[in-house]
């Protein structure tokens, strides 16, 4: 079956189309929110280290609401748990800018930032369970409809900081903020909405597995374990590529830069669904986990801006696919009734190795220069390869 005839089955799936607009319209903020942040706290406090640090404060208290979240949608379902938690993540955002405007110390907007990130309602997570129930018997399909919720996510860091440098420029930081929770509320509700979330019931064994809840799983263990170093090197792309573009033309590229690696994803995400399902998952895996470090490897050797574009393309090649096939393997490590917190898991590895990644860099950047902060990067993702390959027979590849 072709690549065009296997998205086209996906998306005329009844409900597909519409439930992909919604949770694009629910996951734009994940493009605009940090971003706005660090300009109206630049813009208030005339500090970007206080920017930096509530914006830090917002992205934990993501990585850390989402398991939550997620479990207690396990418990209760969907709808119950979505929609309140974007009405208190609007709220929390609120709460951030009104102390703000009032010149409040820096110490307080924290806990605002915290409330913010933590009620981000986890809508990747609670979309990927509802792909099987949809597609039903067409379980050929699941691999590219895995590979086509990456791509969305790519296309959310696409239009994320578009949205919000128009908001920006046209009226303030606050617009993008306030078009951020717009969104997220409007697009929570059409989820939550929709009949295949409407359908979704939890499991009768929901909650019964511990405080430990999905991580029981040794198999969801290495999925989050090997993610953390990804997210590491992700976030040191951020911050590397600004100053690699400083140091050969203008800081302006780094936004061209960044688009192109989002692109080189997409395009890696949109060929790997197209073949997926003719590929053995958990091995595909594992082999896209060893393949990805090492296409980060030559940005360290760029010798010039116009080089660079071609190597952040082939550095994003591997990251939707591998992003997919992790996604689906959830579906076969997490335990009975933990589906959606397991989810939510690799999601909170990620974003924890992204500011740590995001930190570090910075501080090789200063100290060193942008050629070692690419490599450390690089090096740290190969100890994600290495997880994944030692602990393969976990996510279910046969050692001989």
């Amino acid at each position: 079956m072709s690549a065009r005839a296997r998205y086209a089955r996906v998306l005329s799936t009844p409900h597909v189309t519409p439930l992909l607009v919604a949770a694009l319209v629910a996951r734009l903020p994940i493009g605009i929110d940090s971003l706005a942040i660090v300009l109206f706290l630049r813009d208030r406090t005339g500090s970007y280290a206080t920017a930096g640090i509530v914006s830090a404060a917002f992205a934990l208290g993501g990585g850390a609401g989402a398991p939550l979240a997620g479990r207690l949608i396990d418990r209760f379902g969907q709808g119950r748990v979505l929609v309140p938690l974007a009405l208190v993540h609007t709220g929390g955002l609120a709460l951030l800018v009104g102390l703000a405007l009032v010149d409040a110390a820096p110490a307080l907007l924290l806990p605002a930032a915290l409330l913010a990130g933590m009620s981000i309602p986890p809508i990747s997570a609670t979309l990927r369970p509802l792909w099987g129930p949809m597609l039903g018997d067409e379980t050929d399909l699941l691999p590219t409809a895995y590979a086509l919720d990456s791509v969305m996510i790519e296309l959310v860091f696409v239009f994320g900081p578009l949205l919000t440098a128009v908001a920006t420029a046209l009226l303030s930081p606050v617009a993008a903020l306030a078009l951020a929770a717009a969104l997220l509320v409007a697009g929570t509700v059409a989820f939550a909405s929709s009949p295949p979330s409407r359908a979704w019931r939890p499991d009768p064994s929901a909650g019964g597995h511990g405080w430990l809840g999905a991580l029981r799983s040794p198999g969801l263990q290495t999925l989050v374990a090997a993610t953390l170093p990804l997210g590491f090197c992700f976030g040191a792309m951020e911050v590397t590529l600004p100053a690699f573009s400083e140091d050969m033309a203008s800081r302006a590229w780094a936004g061209v830069l960044l688009s192109v690696w989002s692109f080189g994803s997409a395009a890696g995400g949109i060929a790997y669904g197209a073949r997926a399902g003719t590929l053995p998952l958990a091995r595909t895996y594992v082999v896209l986990a060893a393949v990805l470090p090492l296409t980060f490897l030559p940005l360290a050797l760029a010798p010039s801006i116009w080089v660079m574009p071609v190597l952040c393309l082939v550095a994003g090649v591997a990251i939707a696919p591998l992003l997919a096939s992790g996604n689906q393997l959830v579906v076969d490590v997490a335990p009975a009734g933990a589906l959606t917190e397991a989810y939510t898991w690799p999601i909170t590895a990620l974003v924890i190795g992204l500011s740590v990644g995001n930190a570090v860099a910075g501080v090789l950047v200063e100290s060193a220069d942008w050629r070692i902060s690419f490599l450390v990067g690089a090096a740290i993702a190969m100890l994600g390869s290495l997880l994944a390959f030692t602990r393969r027979e976990t996510l279910g590849v046969a050692t001989a």
